[in-house]
Order: C-alpha cells, then sequence, then structure tokens
C-alpha cells in the first residue's frame, strides 16, 4: 500500500487510491472510485463508485462525491460543501437512471458550505464563494457567490482577485505570482496561453 489510511476507514475492494494519497478519519471509499496520487480525503468523506478524482485533490471533512463527480487534478473541496447527482429527487421515485454528471476542471475552489447541483461543468479555477449555490455552468477563472450564485469577479490560478470587468475586455495581473490575464469578449485566459 503505497498511501496513508487511517483504520476507522473504509476501502471497498477494486477501489484505486494513488500513491501518497491520504485517507482520514471514518472516509468510507466505494469498490469502483477511482482517486489519483497525492490527494487529502478528511474525515467523513464518502466517495461513491462512478467517481474520479484527479492528482492533489484535496477534500476537506464531510463531503459526500456520490456518483458521476469527476475531479480533475489540483482541485480544493471545503468543508461540508455539496455535490447532487439526480436533479428532481424524490423518495418514492427511482432515478438511479437519470443521474447528471458534474465536472470540476482544474484549480478550482468550492468553497465551505457550496451546493453544486448535478448537470454542472465548473471550469478551471472557478472559484466558488462560501454557501454558493451553482445551478448552472460556471466559467474558467470565475469568481461566483451568493444563492443562486452570481459572478462577481475573476480570480487567477493563485487564488487571487483580479481588476477587471466582468465582460467585454481587459488586462490584469495577479497581484501574488505575476502572471498577466487577457480578457477577451467575456473570457479569461492567461497571456501566456499557458
Amino acid at each position: 500500500m503505497n498511501y496513508r489510511v487511517h483504520p476507522s476507514a473504509i476501502i471497498d475492494e477494486g477501489a484505486q487510491i494513488g500513491e501518497g494519497s491520504r485517507i482520514w478519519h471514518w472516509v468510507h471509499i466505494c469498490a469502483g472510485a477511482r482517486i489519483g496520487r497525492d490527494c487529502s480525503l478528511g474525515q467523513n468523506v464518502f466517495v461513491g463508485n462512478r467517481v474520479c478524482i484527479g492528482d492533489n485533490v484535496k477534500i476537506q471533512n464531510n463531503v459526500s462525491l456520490y456518483d458521476g463527480v469527476t475531479l480533475e487534478d489540483d482541485v480544493f473541496c471545503g468543508p461540508s460543501m455539496v455535490f447532487t447527482n439526480v436533479y428532481n429527487p424524490r423518495s418514492a421515485v427511482s432515478r438511479k437512471d437519470e443521474y447528471r454528471p458534474t465536472l470540476v476542471r482544474r484549480g478550482a475552489t468550492l468553497g465551505a458550505n457550496c451546493t453544486i447541483l448535478c448537470g454542472v461543468t465548473l471550469g478551471q479555477y472557478a472559484f466558488v464563494g462560501a454557501g454558493a449555490v451553482i445551478t448552472r455552468d460556471v466559467a474558467p477563472y470565475a469568481l461566483m457567490v451568493g444563492v443562486p450564485a452570481r459572478q462577481i469577479g475573476w480570480m487567477s490560478a493563485h487564488g487571487e482577485r483580479l481588476a477587471l470587468p466582468l465582460s467585454g475586455s481587459g488586462e490584469a495581473v495577479c497581484p501574488a505570482t505575476g502572471v498577466s490575464y487577457v480578457l477577451r469578449d467575456g473570457r479569461l485566459d492567461r497571456a501566456d496561453g499557458a
């Protein structure tokens, strides 16, 4: 075993866990789950069968990743944030064949207690504020807050707010790294194309 696991964790046979990952107290990982290298799964995390987690993902306490959730590399899931996989659940109606996939692109941050409704894609390095409710796709680098969430700005890959308008065009530099970003027609990209 090339990862660390707390004795209270349950890892079903068949689960794939990458080298250097850390599995903490009372975590349950189902048989079909795939978890990358150097991940950290905090206390009381649940990972369903059809869940794929990339490398260097941090999942804080009390997060459940249900079937259909995919997290790319370097995603951060804050404490007690929520994923769903059925859009219109009813206890008396089985909808296991109606799960909607959720994709969280590389480097995105999902703040504490936020909710991500199923069937959406969150763009790379998107930043969802604590308690926000995401009901639709989120653009790369977008800063989202509120219920339902709305975009209030842009964030750098380093997690710093950029001085840019929400739409139109402009340029900004990350105050922490000096990396330049360019906004063209409401789409933000790194100036160097990386």
